[in-house]
């Protein structure tokens, strides 16, 4: 057996014992997820729970004022961030903005490896938000777009218990082929794992565990669509492309490629992008 094949085996039965260390939700964005859950909750008690984080209430504030919510007049407050985003959105939104804390690392290697994936994730999401803006403008059909944004966040998750494995055995995990192909294999079964165990709706868990795999092709129009097709525009998914596109044209999601060259797309495509900048 190859060293890498040894090495994905380790990996394969610290799954199946739980014995991968997964990561956990941001302290923050979990107080505000059990707290939009609370039938009794308001926009005041958000507020307050979202300003004990300086950096999410910055960011609360920034994607109040952006093209992402369609708002010109600007709000400086978290309050009124909070009475502007709305409760419903609020629990996806602030979750999307508080991810960036997972990914970083200590170690060289792994932490190239975490800064290529992070920006990779953000260039899937923007690309994903703008696919999903253009269908709603043009369909008049509406899939939420903080659940899109948040399903394309965290449909990469499951490269990060692989990482965090790599820089606690560096000697023999943190290698660049082995990495490589772990991603592949099995960043997706982890990254189910993770949404299920963070009790995360079955649409984001379908998302990191299924959207690599092009046998999976659920009826009707879903946010795995957005998310492939978030992939195939910003080139990461390349050698899929011919099959997301004919999956996006049969379920009428594309109906003119070139909409996605237009200056219209790609503004909406760099004010997504703007609001994790």
């Amino acid at each position: 057996m190859s060293t890498e094949n040894a090495l994905l085996t380790i990996l394969v039965e610290k799954i199946k014992n739980d014995t991968i260390v997964l990561p956990t939700l941001p302290a923050i964005a979990l107080k505000v997820r059990r707290a939009a859950d609370d039938p009794n909750v308001n926009l005041h008690a958000m507020g307050d729970i979202i300003a004990q984080d300086p950096s999410l209430s910055a960011r609360i504030i920034k994607i109040s004022n952006s093209a992402y919510l369609g708002r010109t007049v600007k709000v400086t407050s978290v309050s009124q961030a909070v009475t502007r985003i709305g409760l419903s959105q609020i629990k996806n939104i602030s979750t999307a903005l508080a991810m960036e804390q997972l990914f970083v690392s200590k170690n060289e290697l792994v932490k190239e490896y975490i800064i290529k994936i992070w920006d990779n994730t953000i260039d899937v999401v923007s690309y994903a938000m703008a696919a999903l803006q253009v269908y709603t403008k043009t369909k008049q059909r509406h899939l939420s777009l903080d659940t899109m944004t948040l399903a394309a966040l965290v449909h990469n998750i499951g490269v990060l218990p692989i990482l965090t494995e790599a820089e606690r055995h560096e000697e023999v995990f943190a290698n660049p082929t082995f990495l490589n192909t772990a991603i592949v294999k099995l960043s997706g079964h982890i990254g189910g794992k993770i949404m299920r165990q963070w009790g995360f709706e079955n649409d984001f868990a379908e998302v990191a565990e299924k959207w690599r795999d092009m046998n999976f092709v659920p009826e009707g129009v879903t946010f795995i669509d957005f998310v492939r097709l978030g992939a195939v525009l910003s080139g990461s998914f390349e050698s899929q492309k011919e099959k997301v596109l004919q999956i996006c044209i049969d379920k009428k999601i594309i109906e003119d490629l070139s909409v996605y060259d237009s200056e219209e797309f790609l503004e909406m495509r760099d004010s997504a992008k703007s609001v994790f900048a």
